[in-house]
């Protein structure tokens, strides 16, 4: 089989740094015929020892427009797939399917004021991805990106979060972000302290962000564990905000992240 008739393509890895002993990032080449859209997730693939593959998807974190991929990875214990991802090291090789998929992405919503991005830990990803975007910030008055994570150094891409408005395709949209970290098990200057779904049921996350939940304004894109993802649906359900589908536009967008 030819290289190009293979559904995959061989990347090299740039960079791969550790945020705690389970949580890591990492960089790849890009394939120049390789195309997603912002919130999208693709599946990689590592070659184990034994010669066979181990595949996973994972969104992906770097912009539609940029040269290399980036990606957010939690090691998960004895998972056959995590484990074999961070033995690499820059230099080593990583298969990328050529086809992104996935929904979580703006084309979701048909209208709206603002959009929540709601995301737990690696759940963060297709969101910074949508941030880097150029096409949301045009479509929306007020952006909130609520990250919880249970303790402040598994917070990832402060720095690109806080330098969006420095960037100088959005430097005169950067007001229209609001960044909530969420820290669930300690406290934290700057964090709020609770999970999203008591933040939302007890509205301090609402007070924070200044806005408003609601199904004539809102619009909210959900990613983390399918635990959370149903708590907070359930609770957006109560106000009357339901999942958008292609037949019948909502309020809701999610993607299960485990």
């Amino acid at each position: 089989m030819t290289a190009s008739a293979e559904k995959f393509t061989r990347q090299t890895l740039l960079d791969v740094q550790s945020l705690t002993p389970s949580l890591f990032t990492l960089r790849t080449t890009r394939d120049p015929g390789f195309r997603f859209v912002a919130g999208q997730f693709v599946r990689l693939g590592v070659t184990k020892a034994d010669g066979s593959t181990v595949w996973r998807a994972y969104s992906v974190v770097s912009s539609p427009f940029d040269e290399h991929l980036d990606f957010f990875s939690i090691v998960v214990p004895g998972g056959e797939f995590t484990s074999e991802l961070s033995r690499l090291r820059v230099g080593d090789t990583l298969l990328v399917e050529r086809q992104a998929t996935g929904f979580l992405t703006l084309n979701r919503f048909v209208d709206g004021r603002d959009l929540w991005l709601l995301g737990t830990g690696t759940g963060v990803a297709p969101f910074l991805s949508i941030l880097q975007d150029f096409e949301v910030w045009e479509k929306f008055e007020r952006i909130i990106l609520v990250y919880s994570a249970r303790e402040a150094r598994e917070l990832a891409y402060q720095s690109l979060i806080q330098g969006l408005g420095e960037r100088e395709y959005l430097a005169e949209y950067a007001h229209k972000l609001t960044y909530l970290p969420l820290v669930t098990r300690e406290q934290h200057p700057g964090a709020l302290n609770g999970r999203i779904t008591t933040l939302i049921e007890n509205g301090e996350l609402e007070r924070a962000a200044g806005v408003e939940l609601s199904p004539e304004h809102s619009r909210v894109m959900i990613c983390g564990n399918p635990q959370m993802i149903d708590d907070t649906r359930q609770l957006l359900k109560q106000r009357d905000m339901q999942l958008s589908l292609s037949r019948r536009p909502g309020q809701v967008a999610v993607e299960n992240y485990w």
